[in-house]
C-alpha cells in the first residue's frame, strides 16, 4: 500500500480487521497498557459520552465516544457504538459500531474502521491487562464467564494468553442454549482444558479464580460477594450486574472515576447510596504507574472499566499501522473535497 495523498482515507472492513488482529493479542494488550499510562499522565482528552436512547426501547442505546490520545503517536477519533439487545431475538448481533480516526494536527479524518471488532478486541485486551496485573502468573486455574456472547468469546482468548495455566472454564448464561453454543464455539481454544456450563451465576462466582461478566443487564441482580474467594479478580465489563451492597464489599478499581460514576453503572449507584466515592480505591492506570498498591489483602478485587474511547483509538491505530504494512485495507481516493482555497490567493 502506497502513501495516502491529501483527501484520501483508509477504509478497514470487519473481515480485514479480523485478519490483521489474528495473533496480535500481546501487541494489543501493550497498546492498551500504553493508553492507560498516557491517561494517567494526563495527556488525553475524554469528554463525557452522550447516550442516545429510544423511548420505545429503553434497553437500546447508541453511544458517542470521542477521544484524544497523546503520547508517542498522538491520535484522535470517535466511536459510534450501538447496543440493541433485541437484535438477538431476530438472529442479529447485539452490537454494531463504526470508528473514525482523525489527525490531531489537521483534524482531517484519516481512517474509517468497522468498530464492533475494535470494541471487542480493546475490551478483551483491557480485561486481560487487568487479569495480568491483579492475578499472579500461575495463579488462575478456573475462569468463570457470565454472559455467553461476543465480548466474552474474545475476552476468553485474551485471558488464556496471559494466564495459559487455566484448566477449567465455567460458563453461565440466562439462556442455556447460548451457553451450549458458546462452549461449542470455544472448543478450538480448549487445548485440553475442561469446559462446564453452570446453572447458577452465584455458584460460578464462588468457585472461580477469575471471572468476566459481559452481559446486557441494565439492573443489578448480584447482591453479595461473601461466597467469592478473597483473592479472586472480577472483571465487571458490563458494569451493571452488582448491587451497591456487593460493590461495597469489594476492593474496587476502575479505569476512570468520573466516567464510571455515570449512566447508572453499579459504581454510580453505590456512590449515590453512600454519597461519596471513597470505596473506589484506585485506577488501573495508577497501579500500572506504580502509584498505588496492586491489591489489598482479604477482599476480592472488582475491576469496573467504563470502556474509555482512548482504547478504541489505540486499537484502531494498531489496525491502521498493520494495514499499512500488509496492504489489508481499501484506500478511498479523494474522499475529502478539494479545498476551496486551491488555486486561490487569500488576501
Amino acid at each position: 500500500m502506497g502513501s495516502l495523498n491529501n483527501g484520501d482515507i483508509l477504509l478497514l472492513r470487519g473481515k480485514e480487521i479480523g485478519v490483521l488482529f489474528e495473533g496480535q493479542e500481546l501487541g494489543l494488550i501493550e497498546a492498551v497498557r500504553a493508553a492507560y499510562l498516557t491517561h494517567e499522565a494526563g495527556d488525553t482528552s475524554l469528554p463525557n459520552c452522550p447516550f442516545l436512547r429510544f423511548p420505545h426501547d429503553p434497553s437500546a442505546r447508541i453511544i458517542a465516544k470521542p477521544a484524544y490520545l497523546g503520547g508517542k503517536q498522538p491520535i484522535a477519533g470517535m466511536k459510534w457504538v450501538a447496543s440493541f439487545p433485541g437484535n438477538l431475538q431476530r438472529g442479529q448481533d447485539r452490537a454494531s459500531a463504526v470508528l473514525v480516526l482523525n489527525s490531531p494536527n489537521t483534524g482531517f479524518a484519516t481512517a474509517i474502521l468497522e468498530g464492533s471488532l475494535i470494541n471487542a478486541y480493546r475490551t478483551a485486551a483491557s480485561a486481560a491487562l487487568a487479569a495480568q496485573t491483579f492475578k499472579a502468573p500461575g495463579s488462575v486455574r478456573t475462569i468463570g464467564l457470565i454472559g455467553a456472547g461476543f465480548i466474552n468469546f474474545h475476552t476468553l482468548r485474551f485471558l488464556l494468553t496471559v494466564h495459559p495455566e487455566v484448566d477449567h472454564i465455567q460458563v453461565f448464561d440466562l439462556l442455556p442454549s447460548r451457553a451450549v453454543q458458546f462452549v461449542e464455539g470455544c472448543q478450538h481454544l480448549a487445548e485440553g482444558r475442561r469446559f462446564s456450563i453452570s446453572e447458577d451465576s452465584g455458584a460460578l462466582l464462588s468457585t472461580s479464580d477469575l471471572v468476566s461478566l459481559a452481559t446486557t443487564a441494565t439492573t443489578p441482580y448480584l447482591g453479595q460477594l461473601d461466597r467469592v474467594k478473597s483473592d479472586a479478580v472480577i472483571l465487571h465489563v458490563s458494569l451493571r450486574d452488582f448491587t451497591p451492597e456487593a460493590i461495597l464489599q469489594a476492593d474496587n478499581v476502575v479505569d476512570d472515576v468520573e466516567h464510571v460514576c455515570s449512566n447508572q453503572t453499579s459504581i454510580h449507584l453505590a456512590s449515590e447510596q453512600v454519597q461519596n466515592r471513597d470505596f473506589i480505591r484506585t485506577t488501573l492506570g495508577a497501579v500500572l504507574a506504580g502509584k498505588t498498591p496492586v491489591r489489598i489483602p482479604g477482599k476480592p478485587l472488582l475491576f469496573s472499566p467504563f470502556g474509555l474511547g482512548i482504547l478504541d483509538v489505540a486499537a484502531g491505530n494498531v489496525a491502521v499501522e498493520l494495514a499499512r504494512k500488509t496492504g489489508h485495507a481499501t484506500v478511498v481516493h479523494d474522499f475529502l473535497p478539494e479545498s476551496w482555497t486551491v488555486g486561490k490567493h487569500a488576501n
